[in-house]
């Protein structure tokens, strides 16, 4: 269940943003929320009951020039946000992960995930790792896996650590949404596929991400990142027109009041650009769909400190809001 915000100071750059929001006994409509908190219904907008955000951007550039002159428009009645539940923005078809893309975040997990068997000094490891880095941004690829939408949750909801999970961490991103079909685009050509940015926490075990029984076979994505809740997102859709550089936004996790990840986009290894031109040489991506960017240095594997029952997340980046999310230990079965 979705709670409200506790604030609605400094929503969000620009004039408006998406939201998908409910009333306390309602169902959930898509919205369009102005930067002083006020919400109208884009249902009724739009003539079109059943209409959600993802449907927006079925035809993102019409209906992108109809926000803005909603946004504008100050004879329609609107209703404060505080009466409002926030939902995650969207429902993404599909949703695509990036891992290792932030180059002091992989040098403090290749650091924390060391081989069996391997005693060399952390100075050394931790050099091996920056050269790699270097390499993969000259060199290589971005590195992107499937993720699935039922582990998307609400900014503000509770998130259960699912009792066999023994190495919950976060993961604080930047997530592009897409608004225009995209199959092989170049980079240069990428961002205009982008319809808006929000905020993504994509939650891990850390203990299920390599697979024990096999080693040989990897890393075990489904396991370790995709229980139910294990992406908050949101709380905004904010349009690509209203975040003029996303490779210059700020990303900041507290645990409890403490920061634990305080990193710009600028450590990405490959920007929004290169990722989605890379994911769409594969895959056709679909409006609504969620490519998500990666996630900087501060983790709980650098920290020592991983999550459990209590703990209370606060996220930011730059533009596009903050979350507030509440960790609940799962009961044993």
């Amino acid at each position: 269940m979705s709670v409200k915000p506790e604030a609605a100071s400094a929503l969000f750059a620009g004039p408006f943003a998406l939201a998908t929001l409910s009333a306390p006994e309602g169902s959930a409509f898509p919205a369009l929320v102005t930067a002083d908190a006020q919400v109208l219904d884009l249902r009724a907008a739009f003539g079109d009951a059943g209409l959600t955000v993802r449907g927006l951007l079925e035809d993102w550039e019409s209906a992108l020039a109809r926000l803005r002159a909603l946004a504008g428009d100050g004879s329609r009645a609107r209703k404060p946000l505080a009466e409002f539940r926030v939902h995650a923005p969207l429902e993404p078809r599909q949703v695509f992960q990036s891992g290792a893309n932030y180059r002091q975040h992989v040098i403090d997990l290749h650091v924390a995930h060391r081989a069996p068997g391997d005693d060399r000094p952390e100075a050394e490891r931790r050099a091996e790792a920056a050269q790699i880095m270097d390499r993969r941004a000259a060199e290589d690829l971005p590195y992107v896996f499937i993720g699935l939408p039922t582990s998307i949750t609400g900014p503000y909801d509770d998130v259960a650590l699912p009792s066999w999970a023994e190495k919950p961490d976060w993961e604080l991103e930047l997530a592009a949404v897409i608004g225009r079909p995209a199959h092989r685009v170049p980079v240069e050509e990428a961002l205009d596929h982008v319809a808006g940015y929000t905020i993504a926490n994509d939650l891990t075990d850390r203990a299920t991400v390599f697979r024990r029984d096999m080693p040989q076979i990897g890393t075990d994505w489904l396991r370790s990142k995709n229980a139910p809740g294990f992406t908050p997102l949101g709380p905004w859709l904010v349009p690509a027109e209203s975040i003029p550089d996303p490779g210059d936004l700020r990303l900041c996790l507290k645990l409890n009041g403490a920061t634990m990840q305080d990193e710009s986009t600028k450590d990405m290894i490959f920007d929004v650009a290169r990722m989605v031109s890379y994911v769409s040489q594969t895959t056709r991506l679909l409006p609504g769909d969620l490519v998500l960017t990666g996630s900087p240095a501060g983790n709980g594997m650098h920290w020592g400190r991983l999550l459990r029952d209590g703990d209370v997340m606060e996220a930011t980046v730059t533009g596009l809001g903050a979350q507030r999310t509440r960790c609940l230990a799962e009961e044993a079965s």
